[in-house]
């Protein structure tokens, strides 16, 4: 029986590993994510046949709750919504690590023949560190992309400081408990500091920091999980967990150096002015004048055009206009203009936003063009289509090396020969400053809620 058990959770992992090796292209990443819920189903069900299960109600009853609020969530929760939820579930994730280190710790304190050694010991105060660090700061995470709490940097005195007595705190308190396991007192410290402390590091970071907070969170949670698993004793938790643990922080690293900036720099703050949405901070060309055109003008401008780049933004999410500009890409393609997507790796407020969203409106795949892969292409193409992007197309990350977002790698889009901007007025970015790109010689704006303007510009290109 225990050889069978071992063989499942060997298939399951290997589940795992091809799941998250299909995830990483667009084309099969549905097959992934069906693959790597196969292995954790069957992770699940093994492992109740695995350990002594005291009684088989309260599981099921668990089941049926989760998967009811699970489902009700999938339903209800917009496509704009999915940062929020990804960032819920990875709090949920680094809680539930906690909550089931405290159980284990409280299941061998009352277990006479069962003594903390070592290594239990120390996994278990590390899986109530991070699994408590990752719930609080998720949720703050969550709070910042609802707009629950403010998406700026939030800094206040001895902020570093006061994080690193936190930890050392922590620290301090964790070899207590490893030299006497007995003290359950030391252990709820632990928890209550590192819940503090999830709060104090997410909330400096600005709401143009969230996809990387957001993966770092998840790597949080899968660190955490992989804690538990040694608490445990269970392979397959260690295996899962520590897959989403190296996964999570390659994406971070790969989102930082999408925007040009370090990892301690994001995880201590960054972008002062993050976060606002009003006019800009400071500009040097807020007071240029701006060129705008209508629905029927863009349209001509459409119609002349060979090569089409569309580029999108979360404005683009917010509007719920992906299915609207899907329905551009299709007319623009039937009167024979090359249409493509250019997108950029932190569009959005989660990694693969834009994609996610334009892969629900049945957008072909092999349209999407990574930043890297269709930079240098900009000057061959006649009309750039920017519908609800800011800070991403913004020329002072070339140039300005007073603008926070000076040396980010950005769309080239201001090389294109004519750049038509969808926004609803000319508001800021996330980053908080004013956008070179709308006052461009080059640059036309379209002024608009994304889905009813994209709408009334299909009506007008068909009409042509």
């Amino acid at each position: 029986m225990q050889v069978l058990i071992y063989l499942v959770y060997l298939f399951a992992s290997v589940l795992f590993i091809f799941g998250i090796k299909r995830l990483g292209s667009p084309k099969t990443a549905r097959q992934g994510n069906m693959l790597s819920s196969l292995g954790m189903f069957l992770a699940v069900v093994v492992t109740l046949f695995d350990q002594r299960v005291l009684t088989f109600e309260y599981i099921i009853i668990g089941v049926l709750i989760g998967s009811a609020l699970g489902a009700i969530m999938a339903l209800k929760v917009p496509m704009t919504g999915m940062p929020q939820m990804v960032g819920l579930l990875n709090g949920f994730g680094g809680g539930a690590s906690a909550l089931v280190a405290f159980a284990e710790y409280s299941h061998i304190m009352i277990t006479p023949d069962i003594h903390v050694d070592l290594s239990t010991s120390i996994t278990i105060v590390l899986s109530i560190l991070i699994g408590s660090v990752t719930f609080t700061g998720s949720l703050i995470a969550f709070g910042k992309l609802q707009e629950i709490v403010t998406g700026k940097v939030v800094k206040y005195p001895l902020q570093h400081p006061l994080n690193v007595v936190l930890f050392l705190a922590v620290l301090v308190t964790g070899v207590l408990v490893v030299l006497d396991p007995t003290q359950i007192n030391l252990l709820l410290i632990i928890a209550i500091i590192s819940l503090v402390l999830g709060v104090l590091l997410v909330l400096p970071i600005g709401g143009a920091d969230m996809p990387v907070a957001i993966s770092l969170l998840n790597s949080y949670s899968g660190i955490a999980a992989s804690m538990t698993g040694f608490v445990l004793q269970n392979n397959m938790l260690i295996i899962a967990g520590a897959l989403v643990g190296a996964s999570g922080i390659i994406l971070t690293l790969i989102m930082c150096r999408g925007m040009n900036r370090s990892l301690m720099n994001v995880v201590l703050g960054g972008w002062a002015s993050a976060g606002s949405g009003g006019p800009a901070a400071s500009s040097g060309v807020q007071n240029k004048p701006v060129k705008s055109v209508d629905a029927e003008e863009a349209a001509m401008l459409f119609e002349s055009a060979q090569n089409v780049v569309i580029v999108p933004g979360y404005g683009m999410a917010v509007a719920q206009a992906q299915h609207a500009v899907r329905d551009l890409a299709n007319v623009l393609e039937k009167i024979g203009i090359n249409v493509r997507f250019a997108i950029h790796p932190v569009a959005g407020r989660m990694p693969g936003h834009m994609n996610v969203l334009l892969a629900e409106a049945q957008v072909s795949y092999d349209k999407l063009y990574a930043l890297e892969d269709i930079n240098d292409d900009f000057n061959n193409v006649d009309v750039a289509f920017i519908v609800g992007a800011n800070d991403v197309v913004n020329p002072a990350a070339r140039h300005d090396q007073n603008s926070p977002i000076y040396g980010m790698p950005i769309l080239n889009v201001d090389y294109a020969k004519t750049v038509i901007v969808n926004k609803r007025s000319l508001n800021v970015g996330y980053a908080g400053i004013d956008n070179e790109l709308f006052y461009g010689d080059n640059t036309l704006m379209y002024f608009g809620d994304a889905k009813d303007a994209i709408t009334k510009l299909v009506h007008e290109v068909k009409n042509l």
